[in-house]
């Protein structure tokens, strides 16, 4: 995103792994990485690199790192409590701190009275390690999306995303079949497949067949499609919300027989099967991570049920990126979807990993100057706009508090 002509900011670049280090380096609390999971392939590994200059194409310098956004609070907070939330300041361990305490009704921040409770969220205390991932969709000759992939890698990465529309973007599986072949242990994402555009067997095949020859590497995400553009211009018919999440809901639980052993049969009220064996085999069991995404109640709750992976993002109802979505993605907001996701996870909360769409991350000495030409863009003012969990922008001190804060507050680690 531009920054715009009347205002200057100093950029640096700073990798996922070097960040990630610093990040962890500076936690009071000493946090573990979880157990591994059954997806052995899931585990990052903490790789130190020398600080790097930026990844450049012909297009020009990569600059967009996929991170966390400002919560506003220390580490050491406890957001279900409501002690010790103090406004972080230049005593933080940021340089020139922007944190902020922003004025969220029951939102666990003391006053003349002492505490005051939050309400609801009261997410569990998190050991999760953090991890990163860049999204690169944009067409480019074979060399240069391999090294693409090759540099993403080197500089600590844990995953390559390729989103799904019919904008001049790469088709996302074949896309990453290109980085598999590339690359030796990043991983794979589909952010996310659009469900409305492929028929769940052949997903499938398409999918396990990515998934054996990465050698287990596939995040397969998935969507019930919104943006209108996808719709109008290839004459699929636009259902409303409710019915292409319901048939999202159908396709995740035929493709979970699919990647299952043995013919099966389906009938369901959008699809139906008949002694189907899904082959070939994936290399992860049972199934690659499953990931879904959205920014809605019905959707969130879906994700929440049948995800390995859970992305937040705004709602995307109106079928377009404008001012009507950023009222979804403030602290607020995201609060309140935190809350979703708990009711409908149930007693597999711990087994969910969190992630979050990030649309603008920067590396810049003047966060609030940033702030005050996109926020417009967004339907917030500036302070809205650095505390919405979908913006990154600030120093590298800033960034590694808001990491911190993130994780803290809303369990976000991806």
């Amino acid at each position: 995103m531009a920054t715009g002509p009347t205002r200057t900011a100093t950029r640096s670049f700073i990798s996922p792994a070097a960040l990630l280090v610093k990040v962890m380096a500076s936690s009071a609390n000493g946090d573990t990485p979880r157990s591994p999971t059954k997806w052995a392939m899931r585990r990052v590994r903490t790789r130190v690199f020398p600080e790097p200059a930026p990844a450049t194409t012909s297009r020009g310098p990569i600059g967009w790192v996929t991170a966390s956004s400002w919560a506003g609070f220390r580490p050491s907070d406890n957001p279900s409590t409501g002690r010790g939330l103090t406004p972080l300041g230049t005593g933080s361990g940021s340089k020139g701190s922007i944190g902020r305490t922003l004025p969220v009704a029951g939102d666990g921040l003391r006053g003349a009275s002492g505490a005051v409770p939050r309400c609801g969220i009261g997410w569990p205390a998190m050991t999760r390690t953090l991890r990163f991932s860049v999204q690169a969709s944009a067409p480019r000759p074979a060399a240069e999306w391999r090294e693409i992939g090759r540099r993403a890698e080197d500089l600590g990465y844990s995953a390559l995303s390729v989103s799904d529309h019919l904008d001049a973007e790469m088709a996302p599986l074949i896309a990453l079949a290109v980085t598999a072949e590339a690359t030796r242990d990043l991983r794979l994402t589909t952010l996310v497949l659009g469900n409305d555009f492929r028929h769940p067997l052949f997903l499938a095949k398409q999918a396990a067949t990515l998934d054996l020859l990465s050698d287990g590497r596939l995040e397969l995400g998935l969507g019930a499609g919104w943006k209108t553009t996808d719709y109008d211009q290839s004459g699929i018919p636009l259902d409303r919300p409710g019915v292409r999440i319901a048939r999202l809901a159908e396709a995740v639980k035929l493709l979970k027989h699919c990647f299952g052993e043995g013919p099966f049969d389906f009938e369901g009220e959008h699809y139906t099967v008949r002694g189907y064996d899904g082959q070939p085999t994936c290399i992860q069991s049972p199934h690659p991570p499953f990931l879904l995404a959205g920014g809605g109640r019905r959707m969130l709750s879906l994700a929440a049920r049948e995800a390995d992976i859970v992305g937040l993002n705004a709602n995307m109802a109106a079928g377009v990126i404008d001012q009507r979505a950023g009222a979804t993605a403030t602290v607020e907001a995201t609060d309140e979807k935190l809350g979703w996701i708990r009711e409908a996870a149930g007693d597999r909360l711990d087994a969910i990993e969190l992630q979050t769409r990030v649309h603008m991350a920067q590396i810049t000495d003047d966060p609030v100057g940033l702030a005050e030409l996109m926020a417009p863009a967004l339907g917030l003012d500036a302070e809205a706009a650095l505390a919405t969990p979908h913006v990154l922008v600030g120093s590298t001190g800033q960034c590694e508090e808001t990491l911190l804060a993130w994780r803290h507050r809303w369990g976000l680690t991806y």
